[in-house]
């Protein structure tokens, strides 16, 4: 039984640099995942599982040309699925109704980075939000002329958006990409609203098919940098002030891995124990940071 990875850009030779842990700083790293061309190392320290040494921010931004772009096009209705049901797990829409309630005439700011085509911001701005969306790919000038979004086409860090600029921020799938995870969850709480929320999503290391596939799972890709455990993401995110509200997680078996029935059985087993292959941590910024 094989497993079937996400898209990702071919392995190829790249300038890469060591860099300390991003979590703890520590410089001490085990074997890992060993992939086909790439590999990982799990910090001594902390325990974060990340490439090392690791492709330049150059490097790694060239990757998502017109073939990413393709990509997104052909996947976004899915990929939308998808979003509003993890959204629907961890109380967006309570989050949404209660902020509408507090400011009946006004709108709510949300920020997406790592919009994509935009599918998620242009379903957004249909219920009333004001949408912001960061997307450094070709797929930020598909979002602007097909959807009129506010797409940004440079990193959130280099926006220059002013503190406290957003109630809600969501990145999803984004975060195990960045060569300075650390750093741009710092950025999140600068620009959130004291009280906002950020619901990040990223594949899962400790769920139970990256246990089962081991360095063959689906999420192990030479585009994810970082591949983060409930425990490590949480600590990362405590490191930069936020609290965590809630951790869900979903995803037993890849279609095609499994029967249908077996897959099914094993989808409602993994969610109810909190070891799915994705998971969306729910964090906010508290008052009075």
């Amino acid at each position: 039984m094989n497993a079937c990875k996400t898209w990702s850009t071919p392995v190829a030779k790249e300038e890469v640099k060591p860099v300390p842990c991003a979590l703890c700083g520590g410089e001490r790293f085990a074997p890992s995942l060993s992939c086909e061309g790439f590999s990982y190392v799990k910090c001594s320290e902390c325990g974060l599982v990340q490439m090392n040494p690791q492709p330049v921010a150059e490097s790694v931004k060239s990757r998502y040309g017109d073939n990413y772009l393709a990509y997104e096009i052909e996947n976004e209705e899915s990929f939308l699925i998808l979003q509003k049901l993890g959204l629907a797990d961890a109380g967006f829409f309570e989050i949404e109704r209660k902020l509408m309630e507090r400011n009946p005439k006004g709108k709510p700011k949300v920020l997406d980075v790592g919009c994509a085509t935009g599918a998620l911001l242009g379903f957004l701005e249909g219920k009333n939000w004001q949408v912001t969306g960061v997307e450094i790919s070709p797929s930020a000038e598909y979002a602007r002329e097909k959807r009129r979004l506010d797409v940004r086409s440079v990193t959130v860090e280099d926006c220059g958006f002013p503190d406290a600029s957003f109630d809600v921020v969501l990145a999803s799938h984004l975060i195990e990409h960045l060569n300075r995870p650390r750093e741009f969850i710092r950025e999140i709480g600068r620009i959130l609203s004291p009280g906002g929320y950020f619901l990040l999503t990223t594949p899962n290391i400790d769920g139970f098919q990256s246990r089962l596939f081991g360095s063959r799972w689906r999420a192990a890709i030479f585009d994810h940098l970082y591949l983060f455990s409930v425990r490590t993401l949480k600590a990362m995110l405590k490191a930069e002030g936020f609290v965590t509200n809630g951790v869900y997680t979903w995803g037993g078996l890849a279609v095609g891995t499994a029967p249908r029935m077996v897959k099914r059985f094993a989808d409602k087993a993994v969610k109810l124990f909190g070891i799915g292959d994705v998971m969306l941590i729910k964090a906010t910024r508290p008052l009075g940071l």
